[in-house]
């Protein structure tokens, strides 16, 4: 027996979750990202887990690893020079993508510049019928014309997406070849390989984007497997996946845009757990880090799951956990614009120089500035004992700011945080109109560094119930990564009319599709005992544009009729939009199989639960809602499950400071989760 060992690295901080499997423990830590220096911070961890817990590398027995490299090297735009290669005649794919504004409320927006510029796309002379049948054979000749082009353009990849290639890879997989004979230093992508879905813009943008990021993801890994074996740690690293899985380093390295999401997405997976555990039915989760806030529907302890989800300017295409950001994190910047207006993000401060209460080089004020301004922040270690709160420099940075706008540093600081707290409650809303739910049915789940600092603010401007704030609200992510299954998708594209005479060849790509998923498992986990399969499949009727991925079986299809799959696409027809057409002809798009694996779970301790009131540790004089109030401070190290008290009130731990407003009532719950919730008025 040992420790499993879950990290999650964040614009500020790097967590880290560790579970004792001899005691059940859960220790928690933070140290501070290194983006300069990805992956530095992981040994860092290591060695203060030594020296905090007497954990010594060779105790840990697996080791789960979220990160960031990928999705930011989309946003800085600094990955491969890459040139894409498409059928002759559809080279502006990219250019055009779906004719979509870019902000349909803003009539001069502009849809971003592609991540390959028209100049590096190169046309090949092919063409696939949309049946898979060959309309015109590869002209091999283009194919050397291009790599050549491609070359003398300074290419440092290249990208192959040709017309229709979901239905018939042959061509794309002969180009790759030729391509690896002409140029064998050259990196080469398939759409065909990475996701061979319908529609050639959304193909060739997820390509794109894993093509773009592999190389620098790659090498990111690599250099992450030798330190930590260096360091002495001996499982080799598993990744945390965008659709809320793991997978080992070696299939990242290959796959690497289906991690690119992989922070936020364990963090949803650690919030379903919590809302699972607990029994909370309707839970939206609040992720507030260092640079941004993210939210997640979870129902019934599951979380929701879509694609096209956002990279940087760009979505791509593969299947993941619905997260959507909504704000600005910790670390956003607070400044006055040039009609004299105060403002908040989208520039953060990061991990250097951060926040200016840090005392790392930051001179411009914060949202967590702005809350130490306050009185909030400050009277405690944070970051277990990374971070000394200078909170004179914090009052000095907003005091600039409050210079400019004529105000007071404690209104100019609690301006701040109403300004992002309604931006926040702005994208909510929007979002709740989209998934049709009623909020005041849901509890929020607040994690992430500052997720308890803002959670209680912007739920009572939501009107949710509750407020739930986990155990460790700051490392939450990383214990994500320690609960998730090794789980994997696969997918075909079949474009058939749902009728009996087409039944035969579903359950035939089915069954092929099976045997991918299962040889996949087996080659990572090495066995199939406790394998989980779920089938579904893109559906619409006949006219539509665009499909709805239905639920159509667990473990077994084989006995699956017409008449099955007819009716589970019009119940999720009528779920979603309140209607269905029973008499409509329906279409089958695509054939989705889903597998995973089993991981050993951290379990929480369930403790009993006891009547009382905890003793402040002091009282503290704060700014809230316009004036001071004299409220009391606790340390959560001193809550035993059972306690109650009222707001307002300051809750400082290690990882978080939970901030509860006057009108709020908290009380800690058997496994040591805060559950705020508003007091009823007589």
């Amino acid at each position: 027996m040992g420790y499993r060992v879950g990290v999650d690295i964040g614009g500020s901080f790097t967590d880290f979750a560790v579970f004792d499997e001899d005691t059940g423990q859960i220790h928690s830590l933070k140290v501070f990202s290194r983006p300069d220096e990805p992956g530095s911070e992981v040994i860092a961890g290591i060695s203060k887990l030594n020296e905090r817990y007497g954990i010594s590398p060779d105790q840990i027995t697996y080791f789960t690893h979220g990160t960031t490299v990928g999705i930011n090297t989309v946003i800085q735009r600094s990955g491969l020079k890459l040139a894409l290669f498409a059928t002759e005649n559809f080279c502006d794919v990219l250019e055009i993508g779906r004719l979509k504004t870019a902000d349909m409320y803003h009539l001069l927006s502009r849809r971003p510049d592609p991540l390959i510029t028209r100049d590096m796309v190169f046309g090949i002379t092919e063409r696939m019928a949309a049946d898979g049948s060959v309309r015109s054979p590869l002209d091999e000749d283009s194919v050397r014309r291009a790599v050549a082009a491609a070359v003398e353009a300074g290419a440092e990849g290249i990208v192959i997406s040709l017309l229709h290639s979901y239905r018939n890879p042959a061509h794309e997989l002969r180009v790759k070849e030729l391509v690896q004979e002409l140029a064998p230093e050259m990196p080469v992508t398939c759409s065909c390989e990475t996701w061979p879905i319908i529609r050639e813009y959304e193909r060739t943008i997820t390509a794109v984007t894993g093509g773009y990021v592999q190389p620098r993801v790659a090498h990111y890994l690599t250099s992450l497997q030798k330190a930590l074996k260096n360091a002495g740690v001996n499982p080799e690293p598993r990744l945390t996946k965008s659709n809320g899985g793991v997978m080992t380093a070696e299939q990242g390295k290959r796959d690497c845009v289906q991690m690119i999401l992989s922070g936020t997405a364990a963090g949803v997976i650690g919030a379903s757990h919590v809302a699972a555990t607990c029994d909370i039915p309707h839970c939206m989760s609040l992720d507030i880090g260092g640079t941004s806030a993210d939210i997640a529907v979870i129902l019934d302890g599951e979380p929701q799951y879509g694609v096209g989800e956002l990279i940087g300017d760009f979505q791509i295409y593969i299947p993941s956990v619905s997260v959507s950001s909504i704000g600005d994190g910790g670390g956003s910047i607070a400044w006055v614009d040039s009609l004299g207006v105060l403002q908040v993000g989208p520039e953060s401060a990061g991990s250097r120089p951060g926040p200016v209460c840090y005392g790392r080089g930051g001179t411009r004020p914060t949202i967590t500035d702005a809350f130490v301004a306050c009185g909030f922040v400050g009277h405690t270690g944070l970051g277990y004992d990374a971070v000394s709160i200078d909170v004179e420099a914090a009052r000095q940075a907003i005091g600039g700011l409050a210079a400019q706008l004529g105000s007071t540093v404690e209104q100019t600081a609690e301006a701040i945080i109403q300004i992002a707290v309604s931006g926040m409650f702005a994208e909510v809303s929007g979002l709740v109109s989209r998934y049709g739910i009623d909020l005041r049915e849901f509890s929020v789940l607040a994690f992430g560094g500052a997720g308890p600092m803002l959670g209680c603010l912007l739920s009572r401007e939501l009107g949710v119930k509750e407020i739930v704030v986990p155990a460790n609200p700051g490392t939450l992510s990383a214990l994500g990564g320690l609960i998730a299954d090794l789980k994997n998708d696969f997918i075909k594209t079949v474009y058939l009319e749902l009728a009996e005479q087409n039944l035969p060849t579903i359950q035939r790509e089915f069954a092929a599709l099976e045997e991918q998923a299962k040889a996949w498992l087996m080659q990572e986990q090495g066995t199939l005992q406790h394998a989980k399969l779920q089938f579904s499949a893109e559906l619409r009727y006949r006219g539509q544009s665009y499909e709805l991925d239905t639920l159509l079986a667990q473990d077994d299809v084989s006995s699956l009729s017409v008449s099955d799959i007819a009716a589970a696409f019009h119940a999720t027809h009528r779920k979603i939009y309140q209607h269905a057409d029973e008499q409509a002809a329906i279409q089958v798009i695509s054939l989705r199989v889903l597998i995973s694996g089993r991981n050993d779970k951290p379990q929480f301790v369930r403790h009993p639960m006891r009547e009382g009131v905890p003793a402040p540790v002091k009282r503290i004089r704060v700014w809230l809602d316009g004036e001071f109030a004299e409220v009391d401070l606790y340390n959560r190290k001193d809550f035993v499950a059972g306690h109650r008290f009222h707001g307002p009130a300051v809750v400082a731990q290690d990882d978080s400071t939970t901030v509860i407003p006057d009108g709020y009532f908290c009380q800690v719950d058997e496994f040591m989760n805060l559950r705020i919730s508003k007091e009823q008025t007589q």
